[in-house]
């Protein structure tokens, strides 16, 4: 990393992300300027010549929604709708982001096309899959509606499953979903209204008859879903839990144990961190490896990106693994340090200063204004 290069980050300017990761630059001596959202998603931008530039999340920021959704209205808070459209927007604010780079001969240190397919859970699972990496069996086919998915199941065998957004983040849409017979359940976040419009709620509420979970996967599956097969998750003091694994350039660092007494355990749901000790004396020490070399190996699809965040699984016996998710902006975790002391975005701008996040993006062949 050049210390002459000016720093750009792309994001929301008020947000906690963009504001932790500047007081990390400001301790480093290292200056940052801020190139909204807002101003990308509304049209072109453009760069200092040679400039360094970071992509944070558009996220949690009802205008810059709205300019992606192409929509008239910004959406209730909460709201869940337009999923496909706030994709094809991110898609063409990245695509306008990247010739403005190549009109600078700025390096984009976050790869667009890998950013873009972490938003498409098809997309990441089929590049997943074809790198082998462990993950829950996904239907091959996309339910256009409630009966195609019940039908889809029935063929597969399955009677739990992971119904997903395809363009959804932080748990926004879920549902854990349980068969038997000719009845439904499903315990999600999601809160439908009596006008029929969705919201993601931060209470996890579960819905057990047919007639309301045909209503939410009717309305959700326009947009595009992933369905996965139930994978067992491992519990520890009464809870279940999965891992959130920062890999920084090829190194997973940062650990968060997110534990739950019930199948979602997105620590905003009103959910609790773990122990990462505890988890490692159950699991000992040669599985513990083997359980963050997966998260590597999740991450070596990824590497134009320098840092990604993989939600690991640990399967009930405590003896398989498989990743649920790969997330582009998963690195907001307060508190949490690496063995240097470092926290996320300092543990990243080292990476950044000794080179390792270069060699990390070089073995993808990713360069200027990649």
């Amino acid at each position: 990393m050049s210390h002459t290069a000016p720093m750009v980050v792309v994001g929301n300017p008020d947000s906690r992300r963009v504001g932790a990761f500047r007081a990390a630059a400001h301790a480093a001596g290292l200056p940052v300027r801020v190139l909204p959202w807002h101003q990308l998603a509304a049209g072109d931008v453009s760069l200092p010549d040679g400039a360094q530039v970071r992509v944070d999340s558009p996220g949690e920021d009802a205008e810059v929604d709205r300019l992606l959704r192409g929509a008239d209205r910004p959406l209730a808070h909460g709201e869940i709708s337009g999923g496909a459209a706030w994709y094809a927007g991110l898609r063409a604010a990245l695509a306008r982001l990247t010739a403005a780079a190549q009109r600078a001969g700025a390096t984009l240190l976050n790869d667009p096309t890998d950013i873009a397919t972490m938003f498409d859970k098809r997309a990441c699972q089929r590049r997943l899959t074809a790198a082998r990496v462990a993950q829950p069996a996904a239907l091959d086919a996309v339910p256009a509606d409630w009966a195609a998915l019940r039908a889809a199941l029935a063929d597969a065998g399955w009677a739990r499953a992971f119904v997903k957004p395809v363009h959804g983040s932080s748990a926004s849409g879920v549902l854990a979903l349980h068969l038997a017979g000719d009845r439904a359940q499903a315990v999600t976040s999601v809160e439908a209204a009596d006008d029929g419009r969705l919201y993601n709620s931060l209470r996890v509420r579960t819905y057990r008859t047919e007639r309301e979970v045909a209503s939410i996967v009717d309305r959700l599956a326009p947009d595009g879903l992933l369905v996965q097969r139930w994978f067992p998750k491992a519990g520890l003091h009464g809870r279940v839990f999965d891992l959130r694994v920062l890999v920084i350039a090829g190194e997973p660092g940062h650990v968060v144990v997110r534990s739950s007494d019930g199948p979602l355990t997105n620590l905003h749901l009103g959910n609790r961190r773990g122990d990462p000790a505890a988890v490692r004396a159950v699991l000992g020490p040669q599985r513990w490896s083997a359980a963050l070399a997966e998260c590597v190996r999740a991450a070596r699809c990824f590497t134009g990106s320098p840092h990604v965040g993989v939600d690991l699984m640990i399967g009930s016996d405590w003896r398989r693994y498989a990743v649920a998710e790969v997330n582009a902006f998963g690195d907001l975790l307060p508190g949490v340090y690496d063995t240097a002391g470092r926290d996320s975005y300092a543990a990243q701008l080292h990476a950044m200063r000794t080179g390792r996040a270069a060699h990390w993006r070089a073995s993808a062949g990713l360069g200027r204004a990649a």
